[in-house]
């Protein structure tokens, strides 16, 4: 029987050998935030561009202008961002920053809104130098999406002498039909090399390690398949409730909120082909290529491979905590979805018969998002009386968050004259071997919008088959209506049912 793990540092020392690529720094622009008011520009999008002009990685030549309904002069939205960089580090650029950040009011549907932004970005451009290059960020609620991108194109915001790009947040659409008719919208207005749809998830350290790890080192491909591999798990949890966000969460659940963007996008890098290139396109192409692969569901049969679940009241951190029904903007007899566990195949020659499961929800023990791929047991024991079986799997870990890091674990002689077995845990972690700490995912991505990078970006095609594959479930859910929903205790790890789905296959969740 294996023992108790024990951990096993491993360090890097940082050398002159390190391998750089070249990142020059980007353009000079004009930032333009739509939904500037709101709590996503000043708790990620200002800090993240702060970090930014901190490291020198801005252009020389920028500005920040804000558009939003409230009424703000230039001076109070200043106030209101530096009241957000107080937790950013050392503040050497912080005057400087700051007076390059303005504030334009108005009506998002307003005509009159896109003519004054238009005079505000000419005069702006001649200020610092920008020569047209803009980037458009739409932070806003996704129901203004369509309007916006629309009044861009009419007041001809959308061409220029430079660049010009858009950043959109997600999500995007409710379904397949309304991804693809907002696509159609803003196709209307821009050209898909101009769009960036953003998904935080990608500028994570460890997300973007994936691909380093798997392609950058050659002990790992080559067992990287359905001979080596027996199963990979990806766990997005949240301890946190629907909190002020039961409007929205109301008609998105969490399938919308969490699987059809971030599990699968993690799912994707993962699962695909190693690329031609580093190039976006190259990259993109092989994700896409994996969701086209996906197994469908049947919904028929969604028990075998779907579960649904919504938290019930329970202690969390030895608090109590409401079920989600009692959570303030919740209907009393919602059926949404808080909770769901999904079991897919990817259909290739790589991956056949390796089963992916994935979960998440809220109201978890904890807040950690890790991937866990399992290795199969070694195909005979020489270590009699045990069996091949009982000699613990190799198990490979990514954690997303928190404490980025990756971690192997693997089988070793424990100490002493007699033969005994233990698990051990090589760890590698992020802020320790570095001596940083990871930056926040919107600075990578702010970065590389403006660098013209669109590697770590959703590309249209590949949202339509996230949709695509996502739909029936969702439809199959919304006429079973509360037929099927499992409740699981605010501060555990899902209902049981997400347990069976595992055990049915004698596997089990590993544990995080």
């Amino acid at each position: 029987m294996a023992a108790i793990a024990q951990p096993v540092s491993v360090s890097k020392i940082l050398s002159k050998e390190d391998l750089c690529l070249l990142q020059p720094l980007p353009q000079s622009c004009g930032i333009i935030i739509f939904g500037a008011s709101g709590d996503l520009t000043h708790r990620k999008l200002m800090p993240s561009l702060f970090s930014l002009a901190n490291e020198n990685l801005l252009p020389k030549n920028f500005y920040i202008l804000g558009v939003a309904r409230s009424s703000l002069t230039d001076q109070a939205f200043r106030d209101k961002i530096k009241e957000g960089l107080k937790d950013s580090g050392p503040l050497a650029h912080e005057d400087d920053f700051l007076s390059r950040c303005t504030y334009l009011a108005g009506d998002y549907d307003d005509p009159k809104t896109y003519k004054d932004l238009q005079q505000r970005v000419n005069g702006l451009d001649k200020v610092y130098q920008t020569e047209g290059r803009h980037l458009f960020y739409l932070s806003t609620p996704p129901a203004l999406y369509e309007r916006v991108v629309a009044q861009l194109g009419a007041a001809g915001l959308n061409k220029s002498s430079g660049w010009i790009r858009i950043v959109i947040e997600k999500p995007f659409g409710y379904s397949q039909d309304s991804a693809e008719k907002l696509n159609e919208a803003i196709h209307k207005v821009f050209q898909e090399k101009q769009v960036y749809r953003i998904d935080h998830y990608l500028g994570k350290e460890t997300v973007q390690n994936i691909l380093m790890f798997r392609f950058a080192n050659a002990i790992f491909e080559p067992v990287w398949n359905y001979k080596y591999i027996d199963q990979i798990q990806i766990t997005a949890g949240e301890s946190v409730g629907v909190e002020h966000r039961a409007g929205y969460y109301e008609q998105s659940g969490v399938l919308r909120d969490m699987f059809q963007n971030h599990l699968f996008q993690l799912l994707s890098l993962v699962a695909m082909e190693p690329p031609s290139s580093f190039d976006a396109d190259a990259v993109r192409d092989e994700k896409t290529k994996v969701m086209a692969s996906l197994c469908g569901i049947d919904c028929a049969a969604t028990p075998d491979c779907v579960v649904r679940g919504q938290y019930a009241a329970g202690t969390l951190d030895n608090e109590p905590v409401p079920a989600y029904r009692a959570e303030e903007g919740v209907n009393p007899q919602s059926t949404t979805d808080t909770f769901a566990a999904l079991r897919v195949e990817v259909e290739n020659w790589r991956w056949r018969g390796v089963p992916f499961y994935l979960r998440s929800g809220k109201r978890l023990a904890k807040r950690e998002t890790e991937i866990a791929v399992q290795f199969k047991h070694v195909p005979t024991s020489i270590f009699k009386p045990l069996l091949a079986e009982q000699i613990s799997s190799n198990i490979l870990r990514f954690r997303i968050q928190p404490n980025e890091g990756i971690s192997l674990c693997f089988e070793a002689k424990h100490p002493g004259p007699k033969l005994c077995m233990s698990t051990v845990t090589m760890h590698f972690d992020y802020e320790e071997a570095f001596g940083v700490k990871p930056p926040e995912a919107y600075t990578r991505l702010f970065l590389d919008v403006m660098m013209g990078d669109q590697t770590l970006f959703a590309r249209h095609d590949w949202l339509s088959l996230s949709w695509k594959f996502l739909d029936p479930i969702l439809n199959h859910w919304e006429n079973q209506k509360a037929e099927g929903l499992a409740f699981y205790p605010a501060g555990s790890w899902g209902p049981k049912e997400a347990d069976d789905l595992l055990e049915r296959e004698g596997r089990k969740w590993l544990t995080l």
